[in-house]
């Protein structure tokens, strides 16, 4: 039930994990992760549970629950120790419900224009299942992708807009797609926002100057309440800086990765000088 892009490198430094938002899938890396492994990360992407390309014919429940369980195994069973976490959009929302559940799994985290705040599916919760299918229909249909990247991307042609919607939209063509979507909307989604104090790990959040998918004020919210975070911005850049600035996405996360290895390493000097 798992799918992934597995990493062509291998380290013995944590290795980062990738996420992905809202109904998308591994591809939605498919600029920043070759940046990654060519600046020597052990990088893995992997599909949430509902979306990507994993395989449902089982038809599993796609709640919150289960997307979380379903990591954990996967991180049991192929990366087993603690990650550099990433997570843009509602993945952030994913990172974090995982991070505070499995703090032992996760080094770092890494939100990217942080969808966090919103109160799950909210009244998409309560449709009948058959007003729900349709819903669901238009949600994988040609226009509302379009409009759903042209509101994402700044600055993009419609060539560029036309490409990420084709192959945003590939793996809603999956037999069972529909029926995990609806299992997800009707479960009640995501509503992470009491956790965020509880988050234990260092944090950075990076965010498009120019979202407007999620307010730039919420991402100063969102540095104000988790206890170890730092903030950059991306400028001249929307909802999803990997895609449409993948440099400077992969430049600010090997600095922060890199920054931190530095302090941690005067930190273990300066314990074993005081040792000695």
């Amino acid at each position: 039930m798992s799918s992934c892009v597995k990493p062509l490198v291998k380290s013995n430094e944590p290795p980062i994990v990738l996420l992905h938002g809202f109904d998308s899938s591994c591809l939605e890396w498919r600029y920043g992760y070759p940046l990654l492994e060519e600046a020597g990360f052990e990088t893995w992407a992997v599909d949430i549970l509902g979306w990507g390309f994993s395989d449902l014919e089982n038809l599993p429940p796609c709640d919150v629950v289960s997307k979380r369980n379903h990591f954990y195994q996967f991180w049991k069973s192929y990366i087993r120790r603690p990650m550099i976490l990433i997570g843009p959009s509602l993945g952030s929302a994913v990172a974090i419900d995982f991070a505070v559940n499995y703090p032992e799994a996760v080094e770092k985290l890494i939100l990217i224009d942080a969808s966090v705040y919103a109160e799950g599916t909210g009244n998409l919760a309560t449709l009948p299942r058959s007003v729900a299918y349709a819903g669901v229909y238009l949600l994988k249909s040609l226009p509302l992708r379009l409009y759903a990247n042209y509101l994402t991307f700044t600055n993009m042609s419609l060539g560029t807009i036309l490409d990420g919607t084709n192959v945003g939209r590939l793996h809603c063509l999956l037999p069972w797609w529909d029926d995990a979507t609806v299992d997800f909307m009707t479960s009640g989604g995501y509503k992470i926002a009491p956790l965020i104090r509880k988050v234990k790990q260092k944090t950075l959040i990076i965010w498009g100057a120019n979202d407007r998918i999620v307010s730039n004020k919420l991402a100063v919210q969102l540095h104000c309440e988790l206890p170890n975070a730092i903030l950059r911005q991306i400028p001249d850049c929307g909802h999803i800086p990997h895609l449409e600035r993948p440099d400077s996405t992969v430049k600010l996360i090997v600095e922060f990765i890199k920054t931190e290895k530095k302090k941690l390493s005067r930190c273990v000097s300066q314990v074993s000088q005081v040792s000695s």
